[in-house]
């Protein structure tokens, strides 16, 4: 037997979402197209960018700020996979808002932000925090339809997006000068 036959024992397809049908984290079934699984799905995607960005940097402060985003991005997942009846253990919390405040200013503090709009593009690192921050503002947008429809009432939830896409414009400015 070879490696990949080796492999494909031990994954098991489950088969359960071949119906369109994903589970929460309560285990209750919903539609892939619902909102919910749209939420996170597009906090998982903003998370798969960030680590092309991590992979393109060579510089360490700047892949530790996107390894610690894309554990609270893990958090904010699970958070939005819970349910106003059951909801997750794991919550952004006012610290993880302020954590990224903190960042702003420190890396401000380092790379003024340009009085001008920006091209995206300077080089690999910075065109990929661009695009996370594009994926985050989605996620954002999300997360309002959630609001609306009466599924989110976690205020924390929107800051800390709103906040982290302004952190995500600051780093890739930063990365143009530090990649």
């Amino acid at each position: 037997m070879n490696q990949r036959e080796s492999a494909v024992e031990v994954f098991k397809f489950s088969k359960k979402g071949d119906a369109g049908e994903t589970s929460l984290l309560t285990g209750e079934r919903v539609s892939k197209g619902s909102l919910r699984p749209e939420t996170y799905g597009t906090l998982d995607e903003a998370s798969s960018v960030l680590g092309l960005a991590k992979a393109f940097s060579t510089n360490a402060k700047l892949q530790g700020l996107v390894h610690a985003i894309q554990e609270d991005l893990l958090v904010l997942g699970a958070q939005l996979a819970g349910t106003r009846e059951q909801p997750s253990r794991w919550k952004v919390e006012d610290r993880h808002v302020e954590r990224l405040e903190e960042w702003i200013e420190a890396l401000q503090h380092e790379v003024p932000l340009p009085r001008r709009f920006v091209l995206p593009g300077a080089n690999p690192v910075s065109a990929a925090l661009d695009m996370a921050r594009t994926v985050v503002r989605r996620a954002e947008r999300c997360a309002v339809r959630l609001k609306e429809s009466g599924l989110l009432e976690e205020p924390l939830v929107h800051a800390y997006l709103n906040r982290l896409a302004d952190l995500l414009f600051t780093m890739a400015r930063y990365a143009e000068k530090y990649p």
